[in-house]
Parts: C-alpha cells; sequence; structure tokens
C-alpha cells in the first residue's frame, strides 16, 4: 500500500474541491446572497488550506497498485462529500449535519435523492441550488477522471482508478495513454453538457403557456442535472412546471448521456457499426418497448396529465428516461400509475444505463452477460460435452469478466437485502391513504424502493418515497445506510467494501 501517494492524491481533491467551490462562490457574487456566498468561500479556504498541506510533498514512490486505486478513489469520494456538505450547514439551507451530507452525497453519486421538502427548495439560495446540481455535473463523468485529465499522476498506473471509478463490468482505454483517454471523455462530455444548456435557452422563445421558462440559471441548473444524469431539480415539481419542449430534449438527452461515451468516440472517428454495438441496440430496444407498454398502460387507464396519446407518450418517455438513465426527473407522479407501469418502472430502474456512461444501476452490459451465460448453462445441461464462450459483437467475453459479473450480482443483492433489513427497524410512522390512519413502523414497498433509488443512483422511488415526496422522515441511522449505499453504487460496490478489508491496508504486497 503506496500511503504517500493515498495522501498526496487526498491532498489534490481537496484543491480541486476548492476550485469547484468556485461556481457556487461567483453565483453568490452575481446574486449578493452574502451568508451564502460567506459559507461557500469559508469551505473553499478550508480545502484549499488541507489540500496544501496534505499533498505539499510529492512523493518519490508514484506507483499505483491496484488496491491503492481502489481506496483512493473511495476516500476520495468521501472525503469530497464530507467537505462539500459543510456549505449547507453553514449558510443554514441543511442545518443538520447527517442531512446536509445525505444531500452531498446524493450529489456527487448523481443520485437525486433528497431530503429538502419541495416548498423550502425553491426558497434556497441560487448559490446552494446551483452548488446541489454542479456536484451532479462534477460526480457524473468521475471526479479522479477529471484529474487524471488535467494532472497526470503515475503515468499507466493510473488505470488501477480509472477502472476504479468507472461503471461497468470493463473499463477500456480509447487511446494508448490514459491520461488522453480521460481528456477526451471529458472533452465530450463538456460539448454535449454545453449543447444541452442553449437547447434549453431557446425555450425562452417559445409560447408554451408553462408556469416556468428556462433562463440561464434553469437552464444551467437543468443541464448539470441532465448530463450527470443526477435529478435534482430547483422546482418543487421537478420538471413538471416547464414546457413540453424542455421536457423533450431532456428526454432526448438523459437517453444520450446514458450510452457508454466510447460510442460517442467512436462516431466521430466514423466507426458507426463499433459505436451501435449490442449494449446500445439492447439498451435502445428496452427503453422502445418500456415506452410502447407504459404509455398504452396510462392511457387507457386515463391517468390524470395523460389524456391524449401525446400527452401519455410524452410522460412514458420522460419516465422512462429519466429512471433507466437514473437521473429522477419528473413530469408526473408515477407513484399514482397503475401497477403495471409502476413494475416496469422498478425493473428498468435495476437495469440501468450502458456501462461508460454517467447512468448507473446494474447496466445493460452486465445483464447481457447475465443472460447469455443463463443460456449458455441450459445447453450444457442439454449437451454436457460442447465447449461455448459467451460472445458479444462476435468477441468472446473474458472468464474473469464473467466471473467479476456473478460476483457483482451475488454483492448487489447481499448489500440491498442488507439494506433493506436495517431500514426495517427504522421507527417512522406511515400514513395510510386507506381508512385505518397511521401506522408506527416501516413499509416494505417504501424501503425497498428507497434502498433501489440509492444503491442504483436513480433518486426517487415509490410510496413515501415517490417523486412527490422526500427522504427526510428517515432517522439519521437510516440515512447512513442509504448514504453507503448511494456510494456503493456509484463506484460499483467493491471500492468501499474494500475499505472494511483489513488485508487491504497492509503495506506489504
Amino acid at each position: 500500500m503506496n500511503y504517500k501517494m493515498i495522501r498526496y492524491t487526498l491532498g489534490l481533491i481537496l484543491r480541486f474541491e476548492a476550485i469547484f467551490l468556485c461556481v457556487p462562490i461567483v453565483t453568490g457574487l452575481i446574486y449578493r446572497e452574502w451568508q451564502g456566498l460567506s459559507a461557500f468561500v469559508a469551505v473553499a479556504g478550508l480545502c484549499l488550506s488541507l489540500g496544501f498541506f496534505i499533498s505539499y510533498k510529492k512523493p518519490e514512490n508514484m506507483k499505483l497498485y491496484a488496491r491503492d486505486g481502489f481506496v483512493i478513489v473511495s476516500l476520495s469520494w468521501i472525503l469530497l462529500s464530507l467537505m462539500g456538505a459543510l456549505p449547507f450547514v453553514l449558510c443554514g439551507a441543511i442545518p443538520n449535519y447527517i442531512d446536509a451530507l445525505f444531500e452531498t452525497v446524493s450529489g456527487f453519486t448523481t443520485t437525486g435523492s433528497s431530503i429538502i421538502p419541495s416548498d423550502v427548495l425553491e426558497a434556497l439560495d441560487h448559490c446552494v441550488l446551483i452548488w446541489r446540481s454542479f456536484t451532479h455535473w462534477v460526480g457524473g463523468m468521475g471526479v479522479l477522471v477529471f484529474v487524471m485529465a488535467i494532472l497526470p499522476l503515475s503515468g499507466a498506473q493510473n488505470m488501477h482508478i480509472m477502472r476504479a471509478e468507472s461503471p461497468g463490468p470493463e473499463v477500456s482505454k480509447l487511446v494508448p495513454r490514459v491520461r488522453r483517454t480521460a481528456i477526451i471523455l471529458y472533452i465530450i462530455y463538456f460539448v454535449m453538457t454545453l449543447i444541452l444548456f442553449f437547447l434549453l435557452l431557446f425555450d425562452g422563445s417559445i409560447d408554451s403557456g408553462a408556469k416556468h421558462t428556462m433562463g440561464v440559471f434553469d437552464a444551467a441548473c437543468t443541464a448539470f442535472g441532465t448530463a450527470g444524469t443526477g435529478g435534482f431539480g430547483i422546482k418543487g415539481d421537478s420538471i413538471a412546471s416547464y414546457s413540453p419542449y424542455v421536457q423533450i430534449i431532456c428526454t432526448v438527452f438523459m437517453l444520450l448521456f446514458s450510452i457508454n461515451f466510447n460510442s460517442y468516440y467512436l462516431i466521430l472517428r466514423s466507426k458507426l457499426r463499433d459505436a451501435f454495438n449490442s449494449e446500445v441496440r439492447v439498451f435502445l430496444v428496452i427503453v422502445a418497448v418500456a415506452i410502447t407498454a407504459i404509455s398504452v398502460n396510462i392511457y387507457l387507464t386515463e391517468i390524470e396529465g395523460a389524456a391524449t396519446v401525446g400527452e401519455a407518450l410524452r410522460h412514458a418517455a420522460f419516465s422512462v428516461a429519466s429512471l433507466i438513465s437514473t437521473s429522477g426527473f419528473a413530469t408526473l407522479d408515477f407513484n399514482l400509475w397503475p401497477d403495471f407501469s409502476k413494475l416496469i418502472l422498478v425493473m428498468i430502474m435495476f437495469i440501468g444505463a450502458c456501462a461508460g456512461s454517467t447512468g448507473g444501476g446494474i447496466k445493460v452490459s452486465r445483464i447481457i452477460i447475465l443472460v447469455k451465460g443463463m443460456i449458455r448453462e441450459l445447453g450444457d445441461l442439454i449437451n454436457p460435452r460442447r465447449v461455448k464462450k459467451i460472445t458479444i459483437d462476435k468477441k468472446p467475453v473474458g472468464s474473469e469478466v464473467v466471473r467479476s459479473v456473478n460476483a457483482y450480482l451475488v454483492t448487489f443483492v447481499l448489500i440491498f437485502a442488507g439494506s433493506v433489513l436495517l431500514l426495517s427497524f427504522d421507527p417512522y410512522v406511515y400514513t395510510s391513504p386507506m381508512p385505518g390512519g397511521e401506522v408506527d413502523g416501516g413499509k416494505l414497498l417504501t424501503n425497498f424502493t428507497a434502498v433501489t433509488a440509492c444503491i442504483n443512483n436513480i433518486g426517487p422511488g415509490l410510496d413515501m418515497v415517490g417523486p412527490a415526496a422526500n427522504f427526510a422522515f428517515f432517522s439519521p441511522f437510516s440515512k447512513i445506510v442509504l448514504i453507503f449505499d448511494m456510494l456503493a453504487g456509484r463506484l460499483e460496490l467493491f471500492p468501499m467494501l474494500l475499505l472494511f478489508a483489513p488485508t487491504t491496508w497492509k503495506r506489504k504486497q
């Protein structure tokens, strides 16, 4: 274990967080929000001071081992969240630190689950709102990937960091050098965000009769949340009060940011066949089937807001894009939809986006490998002597990748079940919508979908954590469990678990 390298990298992370905090600082200056501004300036100064103190001396040995990369990524995200929560407390927006930490972790992990009531949300300072949304954009592509794009840490050993932070069963380099790969990824990410921002600004020229119109501030916050597939809205009803134009643009871009960024690089190099690989095709088929099924269901059941075929299609497409991309924005309260539609939404919550995107979930590539593995096992039962490898795009999938996918699924189920069990001890009061009053104790659907939303980095769940509700009613203990789920889900489970393994901290390899 290279402790000096870990210390040095954590110092860099704090220094970069001080730079990230310049966004709410500038916003506070523009809107003259002095209390919020002073809080962000104080935390930025603290991050900068600690960062320089911790990383004042560059280690002689810059070599990173695999476990070093996992530890660096886990500790970086934890430290980033611990410091990023301080401005919320200092400016009084979220006085309770556990609540502030929940909100910050939800932001950086691009989850979008919130403890802030809708009526309080719109009264918050602009600098607080922009920080919530900007954390989505920072966490979307990965904090360490950003650092690697700016400062090369240790040559080829950076791959250990990228592998620990990037979503999906397998990480590949676009070009031979890892730093160039990180730069290319962030250029694509930045350009797509910029395009989205300007498209949202066109909303002001459209007379749609919507309650709210996209100004520069609204467009920036929405672009950050959409690009990072995070879902923090700045209005109490998320995206519902904006025009259909905004909702359609967000739908398209939530899906675009759910696709592996390698595909966009391949498109730029005119390799269209490689860009539209089996994962992308399966992802688009899942989206199309889910939208069609839900549109028909909510139209035939005459759901409020989906009276016409066009409205049903628009709201179904938005909700499917929002949940499969793990963004978590909403135009309607899908908690009120028929069970058939809600079941489809829960299923795509688990499936999630493509590997190498800003989205969460199990990932489509893992689902493909698991299904093909099941088919292979069935074939082996019929013909035990045959030898058949799992292939994707006519390329064999290595046994190590198959093994890691199986291990991921088992670990996912164990963490998921354990989290639901721990939340069941939370003595919050459930107010039943049916006659019978209040019931003490947890509610299975609430706890189940709360964990689903957090570990898959989605945002809203169902029942008491639906799109029209929030997570404020959970106890501090339950919020800590959900915080762990959000971090574990964003970092693909294993980096967080390695922090608890005693062998991780041994000096000798």
